[in-house]
């Protein structure tokens, strides 16, 4: 079986081309093994599933882990503590039963009678007897025990969920008196100090103190152009295109920045995409500098889901529309402040970065794409904006094809 570039879903070694990985594996080991509450916040497709799943099998030598998709309980799960209790229960028992790592007599017996509470439909078990027999799970583990809880922000609009978090942090600050889980690593989109952006205006009282313990993960998870490379060396080893790896990891960079799934949809629309159209009928014509260009075309002309959840976070949050306007249009400084509510969610969402404590768009795809998006927005209200760009983007029309080289030097030397 051939690999292929993933932009769906978690990559596999075996299936798919991608960069190495571990030394962010070891410097999350690294925060675990001190026994951190860490939290892993990082914009859609960045790379989080891929982690946290690569990380489950890098902590088996040390670690028993349980590993749960919070995106896979659906609503219905937390609609109750007894219902959330029981799917919870079955999540660990599905974890378990797959782990490699030793499982004593001792937490065989603990097992078999959750396994009994899931058959009987356990209307007691609920957020305290749930947490009980975890702790005894983790009193009789012959390893310690680290959690794992991917798309952890995918209900922080319910009180379950909260409570839940609220059990998790109190039996973690008493683990030297009562065995808990010796770590936990918690990934989402949503910073914990932005989850009340999710959470409904009346519910306010549900920011406290289960936020107030986690480790905040300070890792660069985006590519740089020697992971790129790196990428690119293990295609060439398999299609021997003749591309120029440096210069062309170096392009793509250029382009993305190292944003993950920009990365891999370049790379994927050049590997499957050009060799079926007129011009670039073999590899080696599609691994090229214009190769790349007309992958950047296709790639800002298509939906996809991140522009699409890049649009609907611009319609919700009104003043992150408006400083991303500004950061386009207006040629407008913008500098980095934590504590600005609109640049916290733009950091969040991945729209911005910060260079030189001054925010700019992410990268040239997200900057032209919001270029043309607020353009086409303008031109339907002929507003001033519009009527102002109309002479400028005439200039950088070029045989019907909108010169991206001309429209970032524009919009990026102004800012």
């Amino acid at each position: 079986m051939r690999k292929t570039f993933n932009i769906t879903g978690d990559c596999k070694p075996e299936l798919h081309y991608m960069v190495n990985i571990e030394e962010r594996l070891r410097k999350i080991r690294s925060l675990i093994d001190r026994g951190e509450y860490i939290t892993l916040n990082r914009a859609r497709q960045y790379g989080k599933t891929t982690t946290l799943r690569a990380l489950a099998n890098f902590l088996q030598d040390r670690y028993i882990v349980i590993s749960i998709d919070f995106q896979t309980f659906g609503d219905a799960k937390f609609r109750n503590e007894n219902v959330f209790s029981l799917a919870f229960t079955k999540a660990v028992l599905r974890t378990l039963k797959k782990t490699t790592s030793p499982i004593t007599e001792e937490m065989t017996v603990i097992l078999d009678s959750m396994e009994r509470m899931l058959l009987r439909g356990e209307e007691k078990l609920e957020l305290q007897e749930l947490f009980e027999v975890i702790s005894d799970l983790c009193g009789q583990s012959p390893l310690p025990m680290v959690l794992l809880i991917d798309e952890v922000d995918s209900a922080t609009n319910n009180q379950v969920f909260i409570d839940f978090l609220a059990q998790l942090r109190a039996y973690y600050i008493d683990r030297d008196q009562t065995p808990a889980f010796h770590s936990v690593v918690l990934a989402g989109v949503y910073d914990v100090k932005n989850l009340k952006l999710k959470i409904r205006p009346g519910d306010q009282h549900k920011m406290n103190s289960p936020w107030n313990i986690a480790v905040k993960l300070d890792i660069d998870m985006s590519f740089s152009k020697e992971d790129i490379a790196g990428m690119l060396i293990q295609y060439e080893k398999d299609w021997q295109t003749g591309m120029d790896i440096s210069k062309m990891a170096g392009d793509i960079y250029d382009y993305t920045s190292g944003y993950p799934v920009l990365v891999s949809t370049l790379c994927k629309i050049m590997d499957e995409t050009l060799p079926e159209r007129s011009g670039y009928s073999s590899k080696p014509s599609a691994w090229t500098e214009g190769g790349l260009l007309e992958a950047v075309r296709l790639l800002l002309s298509e939906k996809n889901t991140l522009f699409e959840s890049m649009i609907t976070k611009l319609r919700d949050y009104t003043e992150l529309k408006e400083m991303i306007r500004e950061l386009l249009f207006t040629g407008k400084s913008i500098v980095y402040n934590p504590d600005n509510l609109a640049i916290d969610t733009a950091m969040m969402f991945g729209f911005v970065k910060v260079e030189d404590h001054t925010v700019r768009i992410a990268n040239r795809i997200f900057e032209t794409r919001l270029y043309n998006l607020f353009l086409s927005e303008s031109a339907l209200m002929e507003d001033d904006l519009y009527k102002a760009s109309l002479d400028e983007k005439a200039g950088f029309i070029q045989n019907g094809k909108l010169n991206m080289e001309q429209v970032l030097e524009r919009f990026v030397l102004r800012i």
